[in-house]
């Protein structure tokens, strides 16, 4: 068992009716696929089903198991619950899922082995060559004629199938599919399948090669015993009618072929010789003249007037009465016969209707008809021969007439069976035999008349006989191969091959499945590949028209560039395209040499072994056969393996001949770069011929570059550049592996031998491997440029690259750049195992402290540090965010800045990105990352001058590499940095989702100590508050970390601190997260600030503080509510000193220390001063503090109504609650008019009130608050009013409907902090509202949809004439802001809790749909946070914070309710 690091795990994420059947997915035998919910299927009950079987079980293509969920971290949330399997099988496996519908295919690759020692394979290892099996003669010359692919160094060798032929000898035309082909044995032997066998394990024990061979399911040979004794298994007249007038047609332009061939139809232009398009023309008068009129086709398709006359009128005389609908319609006789078609519902006209009819089946028979003679012509230019039959016909020949007599006896018409073929542009889903295709009829298919295609059905009770047949033919083939070539593939019924291949793997498991696919897309051949779980689909270079495009091919099919990323182990699983077995040449296709020239086949050849999948190439290819080996005609044998065979030696072969000195050099290298892990690739066009091809190993950055000089063009007759470009190799030139030229020799021209399959012996291959730079011929000189300290580059003029010609070059870094980069993956190892190959103790390690070691050091206010801090806070220290000319500024300073954009590039290996190009340029990002915090205090800098020693083995490797080894160092230490970062909060997030931690992190995002003091000072007597010299006094001072509202725009100097943002978010981003001690400092340092009986809303650092909001004070008193009750001894904060700045609401600020008092006489005075009524007037009132508040609007009112107990306060001048929008337009005349003055008795405040009441109350009772009530004077007179009867009569005071008629969503927050207010069923319903009209996808809609002053699109830029919107006056009056979700979801869990458990499940399940959509949001936000709102329906709004502290701690609080 893998460590869980190294194991390689791809995360599928499922989404709601996503069907993937066309996508392809591939994996490894030994990989973790594991199924996740993506946001449209969170929360919802989704059951994952796959036919992947159980260990120890047989796999059952249409048996599906249910996967069983894994939680991780519980069950708050479903981000992380997946459910996974362990890949040990190779094949084809589906899944689907549950809820609503969705799935697909996976495709695990096989592992294959060879040699004695069962060494494993790679398939990037393969270099496969064809063999015509009957042109191999003996199995007991066999291993002579293989010798020649042994000893070229192939791995692997393909047969055509080597069963009995057919009477065509065509290699895919089979007489019986279960017999060894008896000509392979020679007089008085009789070899068998064991045999073959035999050798083919020798093959793989002792040559380390592997074998396989074709599989050919959709025909059998014409003369097949088997299809004559039963011919159900082939498409004839009694299984298929609907080929009846095709047959008729077949029979007769069979006739009218024998005839112009026996010349009668001279007198007509058409002699038996067919030469011009005159003829052709002939052809198509005969046809229309003579053969149409006589088959009368259209008759099969028509209904017999006269009869069908008579018969509705018997019906009529019979008063059988007609369904009375106008109109006839065609029903077609299935069998066929003439004038048998049917009408239904006749009526009116008959006669004439039926006329009608029959002369639109006549026109459409019309059409089919021209067609024929179109596909006549097609055929006559592809066949270069007479028409040909499209059936059998084993009977003796006799007249046209008669034959058609035929057509009435079904033990003759079974027996005509339909050849099979090809038909240009056809559908490959589609079955051209079945009924509804015409191919036979128009003649569309191009016909091989020496097969027979199969009839399957659709399953195995359709045709018993064909089926076992062919089980048996491929359970002989996968016991005695490696692997299969799926023949014509692409017109494989699908069901079909997918049985077959189901029966090949259980005999063979790790079953090698290759196929050539003609479908036209990526798309269609990927539906073969899924459903039929094909290893490597054949791809060749002969398709490319130039070398341009061949090194396209290479490119495209294989590898990643050079320069990539490392991926994380755990990733998502990514569709690929198939993997390619890229040959130069198939052994069906023309020749190379006939259609470029006979110098290319070297330097192709080249380019495709350079190419990081399998190779291969067809037998006679490397020996410069110039003519294609006819898979039908040709009978010669391969020549034997003898090195030191004459080059004029046509039955031997050796190293002189062709290419083979050359091929056998490129196969080692292919194998080699495959094994030793040169997976980068890159493809440099040099000119018009040629093409460089760079393979590069990752990890100990060798590079091998072959430079191939192409010969599409005969050099004879094609004049080639005599100029070659110089070639500039990055590195150091280690030796040249390898470099070869295609050159004359006389030794005779190519003359074609009667015996064997012979090449052209005047050309050969000159060829020097592993030499030094010095000795080679091909280049001139080899000079040395520098640039700059970390890039070597050599300059490389050739003096004889001709056409036809290649060199290889083994290339390093230079020495000190190798042993920079093998020290840094020293360093990173220590982070994963990876790194290790390639690496290289240091001999002088700087003085570093363990890294993990130093990360444990730093305090989450540093960490804020490291990972965040926003444009605004960097320039408050004379910083700012890195900023790339031209691209844009990182949202973050710290790590996590980079690593949100990384996460984009990696990837995709994104290297031509901005980022990537800015780290090749220079050192400036790198810089920027460690000197930021170098110049920090402590453990920060220490970690800066870590990054800085990394970073200095980073300056002095290749700039090509910088980028993927910048990311690794910024990896391993953002990863270090969240473990440490988890380690210091609390076991609600250490052992929460990644959800949880992710909002988590929102707490160091927002939490920070900035140049200046933000909060207003603590007691001395305080334990546990941090102090700092200041960097700009010298003097020692506090410094507590502040909570920012929002980033970018609230998050540095005044503007960052507000009260009742603050006292919203603190629960969830402080207490939730266990940052306890940091929470107290903020609770005591607004107590300290305490005026008017209010807390600021602006903080202002308390000296310009401003008192206008009436909730923020009820905010803090319920964080110190949720404080008491979270933190362990948590009442002990009541006892805790607050130093008053403001000891009286008229003083000068006082010193800290001046006037210190506990907390509960803060909270008593707070309390006392509503129940006594606030009236004031803000200091400064005036355009100084407000430039667009109305002078009545800076006079502020709060008190506890007498009689309901409600605080009620404010005026419609100004804006006193959490919806605070000024109006600023002097335009629209909203300029000092609040968009949502809500005075009076603002329900969450009524609602924030009577919790702290109550709580206060029970306190008293325990002793933990002194105060059991409040002096007030009322009418000259001193009252006491007590807490007990404040409580009772704000629960009373509640049963009025609260409305004040705009539906907003502010009653959830009264609901969650004081549900007693509300009967469970009103509350229900009130919820059922809010979620029907305000719940958008992130956030709540802040008013009624329908309401005339509604507008969901916040834009503050905007000034026109419209008092409702301009200057975003409708802030607050209809766009979805965040953190009222989290109240409202709360709400709802607490209701349906008391409701049962139904509809709990049911909230649940929403509370999870819903959340889900914060989670993706969070993830995939370059800010990791959670905007402050969002326009109408979850539109992005600019004017938004993009990460608000008060969303991210709404929604973290949901997870803990859960």
């Amino acid at each position: 068992m893998l460590p869980q690091h190294l194991k390689q795990i791809r995360v599928l994420m499922l989404n709601n009716q996503e069907n993937l059947e066309r996508t392809l997915f591939r994996l490894e035998q030994g990989f973790e696929l594991q199924f996740r919910l993506g946001p449209s299927l969170q929360g919802r009950r989704v059951m994952v089903h796959t036919n992947y079987p159980l260990e120890g079980q047989q796999f059952i293509r249409n048996n599906f198991r249910v996967l069983v969920w894994n939680y991780p971290t519980g069950r708050e949330d479903d981000s992380d619950k997946f459910c996974s399997l362990d890949l040990k099988i190779a094949g084809s496996y589906q899944y689907y899922f549950g809820y609503g519908s969705g799935g697909g295919y996976f495709v695990v690759d096989p592992v294959l082995r060879v040699g004695a020692d069962n060494h494993i394979l790679p398939l990037d290892c393969i270099t496969i060559q064809t063999y015509l099996s009957k042109c191999l003669g003996h199995l007991d010359d066999w291993p002579d004629r293989l010798g020649v692919a042994k000893e070229s160094g192939y791995t692997m060798i393909h047969f055509t199938p080597l069963q009995t032929l057919g009477e065509s000898r065509s290699c895919y035309s089979l007489a019986d599919q279960l017999s060894f082909n008896p000509e392979f044995s020679p007089v008085g032997q009789s070899y068998s399948w064991a045999d073959v066998g035999a050798l083919v394990e020798k093959l793989k024990k002792e040559w380390n090669m592997l074998c396989i061979t074709d599989v050919v399911y959709n025909h059998t040979a014409a003369n097949s015993v088997w299809i004559r004794e039963h011919p159900e298994c082939g498409y004839n007249l009694v299984n298929s009618p609907h080929l009846r007038p095709a047959w008729v047609l077949d029979r007769a332009v069979w006739h009218l072929t024998t005839r112009v061939a026996e010349g009668r139809y001279k007198d007509k232009g058409l002699p038996a010789d067919i030469t011009n398009e005159s003829h052709l023309n002939a052809i198509r008068s005969v046809l229309w003249q003579d053969v149409y009129p006589q088959i009368k086709l259209w008759e099969f398709f028509q209904v017999k007037v006269e009869d069908a006359v008579e018969q509705f009128r018997i019906l009529l005389r019979n008063g059988i009465k007609t369904g009375g609908k106008k109109g006839l319609k065609i029903i077609q006789d299935p069998q066929y016969r003439r004038y048998a078609v049917t009408v239904i519902e006749c009526c009116g006209w008959l006669r004439q209707k039926l006329n009608e009819l029959n002369d639109e089946q006549h026109h459409i028979i019309h059409q089919h008809q021209e067609q024929v003679w179109s596909c006549v012509i097609l055929h006559q230019v592809a066949q270069q021969h007479n028409m040909i039959k499209y059936f059998t016909y084993p009977y003796q020949d006799m007249t046209l007439e008669q034959e058609m007599q035929l057509l009435d006896q079904p033990d003759k018409t079974c027996h005509f069976l339909a050849h099979n073929g090809w038909v240009m542009g056809d559908d490959p889903l589609r079955n051209f035999a079945e009924p509804g295709s015409n191919v036979y009829l128009r003649r569309e298919l191009i016909c091989w008349g020496d097969s027979v295609k199969l009839r399957y059905g659709s399953g195995p009770e359709d045709c018993p006989y064909l089926w076992a047949h062919m089980q048996k033919y491929t359970e002989i083939t996968a016991k005695y191969f490696h692997g299969v070539r799926l023949d014509n593939c692409h017109s494989t019924p699908l069901h079909v091959a997918e049985f077959m291949l189901d029966v090949a793997r259980t005999v063979c498991p790790n079953l090698y499945v290759v196929a050539e696919l003609f479908t036209g897309s990526e798309e269609l051949d990927n539906i073969f590949v899924t459903k039929l779980g094909i290893t490597s689909l054949i791809r060749e270079a002969m398709s490319a028209g130039d070398s341009h495009e061949e090194g396209r091919l290479v490119y495209r099919y294989g590898g990643e560039p050079v320069g990539a990323f490392v991926q994380p182990s755990l990733r998502p699983l990514m569709p690929s395209i198939a993997h390619a077995m890229f040959l130069d040449v198939t052994h069906d296709n023309e020749c190379p040499i006939q259609l470029r020239s006979a110098l290319d086949s070297l330097p192709s050849s080249a380019i495709v072994s350079m190419a990081c999948c399998a190779t291969g190439s067809t037998r006679g290819y490397d020996e410069l056969v110039p003519h294609q080996i006819s898979v039908v005609k040709e009978e010669r044998f391969y020549p034997k393996w003898n090195p030191s065979a004459p080059p004029t030696s046509t039955g031997e072969v050796g190293f002189q001949t062709g290419i083979i000195a050359g091929k056998r050099a490129l196969n080692n290298l292919h194998q080699e770069l495959a094994a030793q892990g040169f997976i980068q690739v890159y493809v440099d066009q040099v000119d018009a011929d040629i093409v460089a091809v760079t393979r590069h190993c990752p990890s100990t950055h060798q590079s091998v570059v072959a430079v191939c000089r192409t010969a599409f063009w005969n050099p004879k007759t094609h004049q080639y550049n005599t100029n070659v470009p110089p070639m500039f190799i990055p590195g150091k030139i280690e030796e040249v592996v390898l470099e070869a030229r295609t050159v004359e020799r006389s030794a005779g021209k190519y003359k074609k031998d009667d015996n064997y399959i012979n090449g052209m012996p005047e050309y050969t291959v000159e060829i020097k491997e592993h030499i030094s730079l010095e000795e080679s011929t091909v280049v001139k000189k080899a000079g040395v440029t520098s640039k700059g300290r970390s890039e070597f580059v050599q300059e490389i003029t050739f003096q004889k690259l001709t056409p036809g010609s290649i060199i290889a070059f083994r290339v390093s870094l230079d020495p000190k750049a190798q042993t920079l980069v093998g020290v840094l993956r020293y360093y990173l190892s220590q982070f994963s195992p990876k790194y290790r190959r390639g690496s290289v103790a240091d001999e002088n390690p700087p003085e570093l402290c363990v890294f993990h070691r130093l990360m444990s050091k730093l305090t989450l206010a540093d960490l804020n540090v490291l990972l965040f801090r926003c444009d605004a806070e960097e320039q408050e220290d004379g910083g700012g965010c890195y900023s790339i000319p031209g691209w844009e500024t990182f949202k973050y300073a710290g790590l996590q800045g980079l690593m949100s954009v990384f996460a984009d590039i990696r990837p995709n290996n994104d290297l031509g990105h901005p980022v990537c190009s800015n780290l090749r340029q220079g050192d400036w990002l790198i810089d920027f990352v460690s000197n930021r915090l170098i110049h920090k205090e402590g453990p920060l800098a220490q970690v800066g001058e870590w990054l800085g020693a990394m970073f200095n083995y980073l300056k002095h490797i290749p700039r090509y590499l910088v980028p993927c080894y910048f990311d690794a160092i910024l990896v391993s230490t953002y990863t270090t940095a969240l473990d440490a970062t988890y380690k210091l909060m609390s076991s609600f997030v250490q052992n929460g989702s990644s959800f949880v931690r992710h909002l988590a992190l929102g707490s160091v995002q927002m939490c920070g100590v900035g140049r200046f003091p933000a909060l207003p000072p603590l007691s001395m007597k305080l334990e546990d508050v941090p102090y700092r010299i200041s960097p700009i006094t010298g003097q020692k001072e506090q410094c507590c970390v502040s909570l920012a509202a929002g980033l970018p725009h609230f998050s540095s100097g005044i503007f960052r601190c507000w009260g009742r943002d603050t006292f919203i978010a603190l629960r969830g981003l402080m207490l939730l997260t266990g940052r306890h001690t940091e929470a107290r400092n903020i609770i005591l340092a607004f107590a300290g600030t305490l005026r008017h009986g209010l807390i600021p809303n602006l903080l202002g650092e308390g000296r310009c503080a401003r008192y206008n909001c009436r909730d923020a004070v009820w905010w803090w008193l319920q964080c110190i509510q949720d404080y008491a009750t979270h933190v362990p001894n948590g009442h002990e904060i009541l006892h805790c000193p607050v130093t008053r700045m403001y000891p009286t609401d008229d003083c000068e600020p006082c010193k800290p220390g001046e006037v210190e008092q506990p907390l509960y006489d803060i909270i008593q005075e707070a309390l006392q001063r509503h129940l006594e009524g606030i009236s004031f007037r803000e200091r400064n009132a005036g355009p100084k503090i407000d430039m667009n508040m109305r002078d009545e609007g800076f006079s502020v009112v709060a008190k506890a109504d007498p009689a309901t107990g409600f605080v009620s306060g404010g005026n419609r001048f100004n804006c006193g609650t959490w919806m605070d929008k000024m109006g600023e337009s002097e335009r629209a005349r909203n300029k000092g008019m609040p968009a949502t003055p809500r005075d009076g008795a603002a329900v969450e405040i009524v609602g924030l009130s009577k919790s702290t009441v109550r709580w206060v109350v029970e306190l008293h009772a325990t002793g933990l608050f002194p105060y059991d009530g409040a002096k007030v004077h009322r009418d000259g007179k001193e009252l006491f009013i007590s807490y007990s009867q404040w409580n009772q009569q704000l629960h009373y005071g509640a049963s009025s409907p609260w409305c004040d008629y705009q539906l907003r969503p502010n009653f959830t927050i009264a609901m969650v902090v004081a549900p007693e207010l509300f009967t469970v069923e009103r509350a229900w319903k009130a919820l059922e509202v809010a979620e029907k009209k305000l719940l958008g996808p992130l956030g709540m809609k802040t008013l009624d949809p329908d309401d005339m002053v509604y507008c969901g699109v916040y834009d503050n830029a905007l000034d026109n004439d419209n008092y409702n919107l301009a200057k975003g006056f409708n802030y607050h009056q209809g766009p979805e802001w965040l953190w009222p979700v989290g109240y409202f979801l709360r709400a709802k869990l607490y209701f349906a809790k008391k409701l049962g458990e139904e509809p709990y499940a049911r909230t649940v399940t929403l509370v999870k749909n819903v959340l889900s959509r914060h989670y993706t949001h969070l993830e995939k936000s370059p800010w990791k946070g959670l905007p402050e709102l969002t326009n109408e329906n979850g539109q992005y709004c600019p004017f938004s914070c993009e990460t608000q502290a008060w969303s991210l701690a709404t929604v973290m609080e949901v997870l803990y309710d859960l």
